[in-house]
């Protein structure tokens, strides 16, 4: 708190926004002087909090949160609800709210897909993850007819092994990419770990997702999974062990076509909604700090 203490003195701020956990308290304890009041906002990038002290802290002043269920966290810790802000969803990259429009069949045949074919896309964040590699055998060996862009990220010692399988079905192996959304248009569903971002980027591009909790699924991950199951966006598996029979009843067309329905409905309009936010923020620290001065 000193030391943050001495970074305001030198920056003064009209508004100071957090994006990160753990330290709330800590930010929010500096910006409280005698002689000024910054307005303090936590946006909270996960889905729900993991308290305690890890997101919302009883000295945040004001919350930005995606869910109803952090909603309700930050009321329960005792938060006024006009200081509580709920959003449509998660903040994406701008690139994910733009109208992406592509030719699927040319762009999947240039990427050595057939253009009919169940796609899958398969992320784990910017390095991978070797479960990757179970995951393509697995749906090969169970003849689940789909086939898979696989993204390794910074990953190449994965991506030269996924280009080494034999599949019945083709794959694309993807390094690192900065274009993800290019290749979730191009997808027909997600599969992935439990996190946020990926979760809401496939959404934000209709696709039903299947991800995996269990015991070693980070803990502030964990409700995501349930906030999936709860609004009907996919399906949650326990292990990637059973990644071919979850795609095989994602796919069936009743179950798929409801998945696809519930995913259409989602609409994040976090990016733009944030600002407002941010905007009223600050216009409440103006006025408190001129009823401070006049007192």
């Amino acid at each position: 708190m000193k030391a943050l203490r001495a970074y305001w003195a030198q920056h003064p701020a009209d508004l100071v926004l957090s994006v990160i956990p753990h330290f709330n308290r800590e930010i929010a304890g500096s910006l409280r002087t005698d002689d000024r009041n910054t307005p303090f906002v936590t946006l909270i990038t996960d889905l729900a909090d993991y308290p305690p002290h890890f997101w919302i802290e009883r000295e945040s002043e004001y919350i930005i949160v995606g869910t109803k269920r952090a909603r309700q966290q930050a009321l329960t810790i005792g938060h006024s609800s006009d200081h509580v802000f709920q959003t449509s969803g998660m903040i994406l990259k701008p690139r994910f709210y733009e109208k992406t429009t592509v030719d699927r069949v040319a762009e999947r045949k240039r990427l050595g897909l057939e253009p009919d074919c169940p796609t899958g896309i398969v992320l784990f964040g910017g390095h991978g993850s070797q479960v990757m590699v179970d995951i393509a055998g697995k749906l090969n060996d169970g003849g689940s007819g789909v086939q898979l862009i696989l993204i390794c990220g910074h990953n190449q010692k994965l991506a030269a092994q996924l280009k080494g399988l034999q599949t019945r079905k083709p794959i694309a192996v993807i390094g690192f990419a900065q274009n993800v959304e290019y290749y979730m248009a191009l997808s027909d569903f997600f599969i992935g770990k439990p996190g946020p971002g990926s979760i809401s980027e496939a959404l934000q591009f209709h696709l039903p997702v299947i991800v995996e909790c269990n015991s070693k699924t980070l803990p502030q991950e964990r409700y995501n999974a349930e906030w999936v199951t709860e609004n009907g966006y996919g399906i949650v598996v326990p292990s990637f062990k059973q990644i071919a029979p979850a795609v095989q009843r994602l796919l069936e067309s009743a179950t798929y076509d409801e998945f696809r329905r519930k995913a259409n409905e989602y609409s994040n309009r976090a990016l733009f909604e944030v600002p407002k936010i941010l905007e009223q923020c600050a216009q409440r620290g103006t006025t408190a700090s001129q009823s401070h001065l006049a007192v």
